[in-house]
């Protein structure tokens, strides 16, 4: 689990975060979101121990990164923008070294980097240097240096930037293949890419998270459209006393009185739609319209970032 707790960060007089907290849990695959100057960057640099909160602290597993840096740093696993490869090293070379900065025991070195050679599909390419591989080849040694030490979370910094369809098809494969034993967080301006990989996303903006959300159905916020005649009092009460509601806003009435709401809620065991659809039926409240919506992860970013 990683958890940015009350985190800022100020360089000089500029505010780059400001008591920021979210958290990544356990198996968790998160998406990390927010215009240019938001302060993803430096979210991930502060969470990875490159920089130092001005204020909070980072949590990783519930140990405090501020009082154990080294054993911290240890669980994770770090992808930047740009990985940091030297070009006159082969790929084994490189990995060797990775494992060595990591600490991972000469004896057990070679059977490491065969592993992660075989997850990462650069066994066929083990003994190239790094600075005759395609771009693709190096976002996969970037993410195969991470992997290095087995740490438990990963930190990627806009993996697929810079591929072209092939390599990103291929590259967002193993972040959902590796997604299934870590807990992730990566950070993106791709919104479909965070839609297709991520089970949750962080939204940033100012340096504030501005939306925390769940991307699985399963976890996702419910919200219906309901129009019914009536007195708008009364519906928004009936539709409160729905067990799986937690807010209902008036969005609108029409010429002939009837009153159209906003309803959302966690999602509930069995069909939310009929729920409602009982519980007006209950009040004697006549139903107009009643539809199941869901914005879409673009109209959220740009409703939560404008």
């Amino acid at each position: 689990m990683i958890e940015l707790k009350h985190v800022t960060k100020k360089y000089g007089t500029v505010t780059a975060l400001e008591d920021v907290s979210f958290r990544v849990e356990k198996g968790q695959t998160v998406g990390l979101l927010g215009r240019n100057g938001a302060g993803k960057t430096t979210a991930l640099n502060v969470l990875t121990g490159y920089f130092p909160p001005t204020a909070g602290d980072v949590l990783l597993d519930g140990m405090s990164l501020r009082e154990h840096p080294r054993e911290c740093k240890r669980r994770i696993g770090y992808l930047p923008e740009r990985p940091p490869l030297y070009d006159e090293m082969t790929v084994t070379e490189y990995l060797d070294f990775v494992c060595e900065l990591r600490e991972v025991a000469a004896n057990a070195r070679k059977k490491h980097i065969q592993e992660i050679l075989e997850l990462c599909g650069l066994e066929e390419h083990r003994h190239r240097l790094l600075g005759h591989l395609s771009k693709g080849y190096r976002q996969r040694t970037g993410i195969a240096q991470a992997l290095c030490g087995s740490p438990d979370a990963l930190i990627l910094d806009e993996p697929t930037a810079g591929l072209d369809p092939a390599q990103t098809v291929e590259t967002r494969a193993l972040i959902r293949a590796l997604g299934k034993e870590r807990t992730i967080l990566l950070s993106s301006h791709i919104l479909s890419e965070v839609q297709q990989i991520c089970t949750h996303a962080v939204i940033l903006k100012n340096g504030k998270v501005a939306r925390a959300m769940a991307l699985d159905a399963r976890e996702a916020e419910t919200q219906l459209r309901v129009t019914a005649a009536g007195d708008g009092k009364r519906i928004q009460k009936a539709l409160r006393e729905t067990e799986w509601v937690e807010k209902a806003e008036i969005v609108g009435t029409g010429p002939d009185g009837a009153v159209t709401f906003r309803v959302s809620g966690k999602r509930p065991e069995g069909n939310p739609a009929e729920q409602v659809f009982m519980k007006m039926t209950e009040k004697g409240i006549p139903l107009r319209e009643l539809r199941e919506e869901q914005d879409s992860l673009e109209e959220i970013f740009l409703k939560d970032t404008e």
